[in-house]
């Protein structure tokens, strides 16, 4: 399922690809047995071959294919791979060859992402474009904007993108509703300062929707600016992702409140989960020297 995006991604860049295949022992044999060297071999020829076919489709397409087969551990070997290569971008499915399950993402693409240094497209395992989309794949992008400049790093992609495809960007801002006391009632006083703050965070939202349009980056593109209200803009965003048709939401890894301790800010880990349309991270920190192991993930996740 990524590899119509494996395809829309590295024309628009003019990019080369690298298509990866970890083999994992502990996968390959049950523990009681002892490993067998030659089914082994079998399996990495087949491997090889797999890769050389799926690299032939791609390559036809004037697109620079390259292929890699590992033995280790999955998720850290991309992570590893990805890291030398000095990759800009890894795209995978949310589930691989276990299968589709009720969890929004497998535990390896999981161990994946939070392990990686570089942005990421993740694919929806269940999401294969006919022929209509695959023309046009990205006919809609969503960007997410919070006022911060992190926030906006994602703009010179989504851009590229847009330009290449003849996208339309959703550029969408969402106004919180300020929290007030929860133990009684709102009295009319607390409900007429709720309403002048988003009053005035609705004004300065239209400034700087405005002033967004006229950036560089997205001169020629066809723009549409959607400024939200709502006292939970995770759910605002997915709903207007579902009415807009969106093919492709981009987001940086982290926005204003976004804490560098961690690789991603607490709207991008909600769509990590329950987004059901592709979703492009472009991660802002730099690369860190030394990677999150699987062990340190689920704390990590826990102290988010």
């Amino acid at each position: 399922c990524v590899l119509p995006h494996v395809q829309a991604i590295a024309l628009a860049c003019n990019a080369k690809v690298n298509l990866v295949r970890v083999l994992d022992r502990t996968q390959e044999a049950e523990p009681s047995q002892l490993f067998d060297l030659v089914n082994w071999q079998i399996n990495k020829t087949g491997a090889k071959l797999y890769l050389e076919k799926t690299a032939s489709l791609l390559q036809k397409m004037s697109i620079k294919v390259e292929t890699t087969v590992i033995e280790g551990d999955v998720a850290g070997s991309v992570s590893e791979f990805a890291k030398n290569q000095k990759s800009k971008l890894i795209i995978l499915s949310s589930h691989g060859r276990s299968g589709y399950s009720q969890w929004g993402i497998s535990s390896v693409t999981q161990k994946i992402i939070f392990s990686a240094s570089t942005s990421f497209l993740l694919i929806r395992a269940q999401q294969l474009p006919n022929e209509e989309q695959e023309k046009r794949i990205y006919s809609h992008i969503l960007v997410p904007l919070d006022g911060s400049r992190r926030a906006e790093n994602v703009l010179p992609m989504a851009a590229l993108f847009a330009r290449y495809h003849q996208s339309r960007i959703h550029i969408v801002h969402v106004v919180h509703t300020p929290e007030m006391a929860r133990q009684l009632p709102l009295t009319p006083e607390d409900q007429e300062l709720s309403n002048k703050l988003v009053t005035r965070n609705r004004e300065e939202a239209v400034k700087y929707l405005d002033q967004i349009r006229q950036q560089s980056p997205l001169d020629g593109i066809d723009v549409q600016t959607h400024l939200l209200t709502s006292d939970n803009p995770a759910l605002a965003l997915h709903q207007l992702a579902e009415q807009e048709h969106i093919d492709l939401i981009a987001l940086s890894a982290h926005g204003y409140t976004g804490n560098s301790q961690w690789p991603y800010g607490s709207m991008v880990n909600n769509f990590i989960l329950y987004s059901q349309a592709p979703l492009l991270i472009v991660q802002d920190l730099p690369v860190r020297e030394e990677s999150l192991t699987a062990e340190m993930i689920p704390r990590k996740l826990a102290e988010q």
